[in-house]
Order: C-alpha cells, then sequence, then structure tokens
C-alpha cells in the first residue's frame, strides 16, 4: 500500500494492540470488532478539522487494513483463543541421562567411557582382580591368626597314640570286610530279583 514511516507505525501499533486486547484483556470477537471500529474512526479519514492532524489513512487504506485483520486475525479469532487461553499438553522432545564416571584409582585399565558403562558393569566384568599383595596381605592375616592360637593346636592329642601299625592294619581289615560283604549281598540279592523277573518274562513268553 506504498505506507509511509508513521503510517507503519501505526499499523503494527494497531495490530500489537489487537493481540494485547485478546491476550491480556481476553476481549472476545465483538468487543474487538468494536474496539477496531473506534479506533479507525480516530486515525481513520474524517471531514472535522478538529481531527484533521489525526487522520493518516485514507479510504482506501483504512479499507484494505479491515480487510486484512479480518482474513488475518478475525477469520481466526477462535484459534487465536485457543492458542493463548488453553493449556496444552507439553510434548517431551528429549530426554537427559546422566551417566557414571568412574575416577581412576590407581588401576592399569582406563576409566570407562562416558557413552554408557555403568559402574556396576564396570566393577563386574571390567574391574581387575585383587593385585599379588593384596593376596599376600590376606594370607600373612590367616597366618598371624594361626600362630596367635598355638595351645590350641598343641592340646590336640592324637587319637592313635597307643596303637601299633598292627593294630591298625587288623582294625582296617575287618572295617574292609564288612564293607566288601555287604556290597556283595546287595548285588546278590539285584541278581536274584532280575532272574526271578527274566524267568517270569520267559514263561509267558512260552505260554503265548
Amino acid at each position: 500500500m506504498d505506507f509511509s514511516i508513521i503510517q507503519y507505525s501505526k499499523f503494527m501499533t494497531l495490530l500489537d494492540m489487537l493481540l494485547h486486547n485478546l491476550r491480556t484483556l481476553h476481549m472476545s470477537l465483538e468487543e474487538s470488532l468494536k474496539w477496531l471500529g473506534e479506533v479507525m474512526a480516530e486515525i481513520g479519514p474524517s471531514y472535522s478539522q478538529r481531527n484533521e492532524e489525526w487522520n493518516i489513512f485514507d479510504i482506501k487504506q483504512a479499507n484494505a487494513i479491515v480487510d486484512y485483520l479480518k482474513v488475518s486475525l478475525f477469520q481466526h479469532y477462535k484459534l487465536y483463543e485457543f492458542l493463548f487461553y488453553s493449556t496444552r499438553e507439553e510434548i517431551v522432545i528429549g530426554s537427559e541421562q546422566v551417566i557414571e564416571v568412574v575416577k581412576s584409582v590407581g588401576h592399569p585399565f582406563p576409566d570407562p567411557l562416558e557413552e554408557g558403562m555403568a559402574f556396576d558393569i564396570y566393577s563386574t566384568f571390567v574391574e581387575p582382580p585383587p593385585t599379588l599383595d593384596m593376596e599376600m596381605k590376606g594370607l600373612h592375616q590367616e597366618q598371624g591368626s594361626e600362630e596367635s592360637h598355638p595351645d590350641a593346636s598343641i592340646s590336640e592329642t592324637d587319637p592313635l597314640v597307643g596303637f601299633t601299625i598292627e593294630d591298625i592294619k587288623s582294625v582296617l581289615g575287618q572295617v574292609i570286610d564288612d564293607i566288601l560283604i555287604g556290597i556283595q549281598t546287595e548285588i546278590n540279592e539285584k541278581l536274584q530279583i532280575q532272574e526271578e523277573a527274566f524267568n517270569a518274562r520267559i514263561e509267558k513268553l512260552k505260554k503265548a
């Protein structure tokens, strides 16, 4: 429309005020149309000498402004009300993940990658086993605990004191004989049961 700088300023102020009335003052469509009519009467064409200095738009420009506001704002007034008033569910388009990073404590392996190795996985599968120094320290502790109780081992008496080698051999021979006799008896009983079962099957086959 070849507006001047002042006309551009007035037009943008008018548009901003309409959006302000809708967003902040919650004006309805009828109230916004009434307000626009009152404002255009002040800045639009007028035949009164009193308002001549405020008449910055002619009739053609004023009609063009009204047509533009009709198709851009008033035609979609419900959409603007929904945009400014209605609460909408926030759509999550990203998430933040915290990755634990294990600090180095002198291990030969480097720190796990920040890209996704948790501490429990690192300690279970990557962390090196205890070093030889730790094993030796544990062995020394066990030996120290054994040495701290020498009286307990000394006080234990040998249960074979008073028996000769011949006595021990005789006792072991009796125990072995008893075990073998029991095993042989059990085997004979099982063989006898199986023999009886086979004989019964043979008799059934003969009768058939």
